[in-house]
């Protein structure tokens, strides 16, 4: 599957904007990291992209959210490795099996990371992603109050690809930057 017809698939299932907007974000993320790391930029990018095909199909029931996404994917003939992360971005519809792969790993930490981005960038004064600075969201990961829907565990998977919290957080923060106006950030 293309890119663009990735896009076109993911904006047919998903009609909410902010989900869309943190769909990119992901796969610029997950883009970066793979870039970093050495994997399949292109690959890792869908994965990030799709991850939440099925945010709405579900109504982002927890149970269920991201088990439908995966089938979807793999009717579509995604790898397999892109489907199991997708399904194992969200732990509580994976129903015991753990993330053990670099791809899951970053897929899970990394659309995370975008939520905490995105809500340090809103607290300044332009509400652009370009003002942030990495020490800034690393501070925001320590109060446990700003953007606490935000799972701090899941983000300090990281670790699991080699890569520092801050190291992490520059390579996502300097992605997002790119997208930025795309994001609306």
């Amino acid at each position: 599957m293309t890119r663009d017809e990735a896009y076109v698939l993911l904006t047919s299932h998903v009609k909410n904007e902010k989900m869309i907007a943190h769909c990119l974000a992901s796969e610029a993320v997950l883009r970066a990291l793979a870039d970093r790391l050495g994997e399949d930029a292109d690959k890792w990018g869908l994965a990030g992209l799709l991850h939440d095909l099925d945010i709405e199909i579900t109504g982002a029931d927890p149970e269920v959210h991201a088990l439908e996404g995966a089938r979807m994917l793999e009717e579509k003939g995604l790898p397999a490795d892109v489907v199991e992360a997708v399904k194992l971005h969200n732990e509580m519809a994976a129903h015991g099996q753990q993330r053990h792969k670099p791809l899951h790993h970053a897929l899970a930490a990394g659309e995370t990371v975008t939520g905490l981005i995105t809500a340090t960038a809103l607290v300044y004064p332009d509400k652009k992603v370009a003002s942030v600075k990495p020490k800034s969201v690393t501070k925001r990961m320590k109060e446990k109050a700003f953007a606490a829907s935000v799972n701090r565990d899941t983000i300090m998977e990281c670790e699991k690809l080699g890569l520092s919290l801050p190291e992490f957080v520059e390579i996502s923060l300097n992605a997002m930057k790119k997208v930025g106006p795309e994001i609306g950030l």
